[in-house]
């Protein structure tokens, strides 16, 4: 019988999930996949190891499925497909720890009480993350659960770069600098080592470019500055969040325009970014597809803004070995590639555009003062690894 970990990952309207088989030290992927479009029109699909299509159902347009309807569907699946093989825990990513929670912990009921505290700091996250702690729970007290942190790899920053420049009463409320995608920096720190022992024990920026996007300067595998702040929509634009703003903004929003808290909110998190810039789509796909002015300036705008950060935590590092591109559109997008190493072609980035247009894994040239990578990331392996720690820990 062989001992299976279940990381889930759930988001708005989608559950992700991910089946590992302890294989000694490593783990497998099993079964694989997601059910999408929960309160629109629901659709489930599995993948096996080998990538083959395991199973798929639509419920059709109009069609709604609650999170614990999603949830009961995978299990099931999960369980007619399981084999001779048994689930021993459930690994989560949960998008904010705190100031409390910097490390990945058996989410109890008591610690799920903390995080759901902590939502007003990812309204668009963590409730989502933690209903499928509570439905799981509910079925199977006796399983074990653990919640890894998107917030926990940035912990190893200096107070001094976490911190806001406000007074005191309001920083010792938890007010500072938390950082995200944490997960995903903490495995390419994890495998930067296998492509270059360079990079992986010099300093590095990652560049985590996906519909939510943020920036991570790591020296020796360690956080050392982060782009995102107190919450998931700052720093650099993103599919639908705004990024860096000026506050002065949201005061002139409230006074000028009357707009509330709510419509604020809606409008950072939900019609910002680059769907707000073109117009046109939140979708970076979509943008280099068209040739409408608006969607070239959205573009322009997002490799600008990297190239500014580049700088900013090239300084923060005091120097940069390797930069690396990773997630959604740092793996898949040549141009946009192309255009972030342009803005940073003073550090001494040379591009070799054959090996960019391949895909990498390494996108630099031979001369490059820099090294620059394309190296996919994998969060639900991470989350299956520390879930591993955290129960055999026990």
């Amino acid at each position: 019988m062989t001992d299976v970990i279940l990381v889930l990952n759930a988001g708005s309207s989608s559950i992700k999930f991910r089946a590992y088989y302890r294989e000694g030290k490593e783990l497998g992927l099993g079964l694989h996949g997601q059910i999408e479009g929960l309160f629109s029109s629901p659709h489930f699909i599995a993948h096996d190891k080998n990538n083959e299509k395991a199973g798929e159902k639509s419920w059709g347009d109009g069609a709604k499925l609650s999170h614990e309807d999603g949830i009961h569907y995978i299990s099931a699946f999960l369980t007619t497909h399981r084999g001779d093989n048994r689930l021993v825990a459930v690994g989560h990513r949960v998008v904010h720890g705190g100031g409390k929670f910097a490390k990945s912990v058996l989410a109890t009921p008591d610690v799920v009480d903390e995080l759901d505290k902590l939502t007003p700091l990812a309204p668009l996250h963590q409730p989502h993350n933690l209903k499928p702690i509570r439905i799981i729970a509910a079925s199977r007290p006796d399983l074990p659960q653990v919640a890894c942190f998107d917030t926990a790899f940035h912990r190893a920053q200096t107070e001094v770069a976490q911190a806001f420049a406000l007074p005191e009463s309001i920083t010792s409320r938890g007010v500072r600098r938390y950082g995200f995608h944490g997960l995903s920096y903490e495995y390419i720190a994890q495998a930067l080592p296998e492509f270059s022992p360079r990079a992986a024990n010099g300093r590095a920026i990652v560049a985590h470019l996906g519909n939510g996007a943020s920036m991570c300067a790591i020296e020796k595998g360690r956080s050392v500055a982060s782009t995102m702040g107190f919450t998931a929509v700052d720093g650099l634009p993103m599919g639908t969040r705004c990024g860096s703003l000026d506050p002065g903004v949201l005061l002139y929003l409230l006074e000028e325009l009357k707009m509330d808290t709510h419509a604020i909110e809606d409008l950072i998190y939900k019609q910002s970014g680059l769907l707000g810039v073109s117009g046109i789509s939140g979708d970076m796909r979509k943008l280099l597809e068209s040739d409408a002015p608006r969607a070239r300036f959205a573009i322009d705008l997002y490799a600008y803004r990297i190239g500014r950060e580049i700088g900013s935590l090239a300084a923060a590092l005091q120097g940069l070995d390797a930069l690396v591109f990773t997630a959604g559109i740092g793996e898949n997008s040549a141009e946009i590639r192309r255009r972030a190493a342009r803005h940073a072609a003073w550090l001494g980035i040379e591009i070799d555009e054959s090996a960019n247009e391949a895909g990498g894994p390494r996108i630099s040239t031979p001369s490059s003062k820099v090294e620059v990578w394309a190296i996919p990331t994998d969060e639900e392996l991470m989350i299956a690894r520390h879930t591993r720690e955290v129960v055999d820990a026990q």
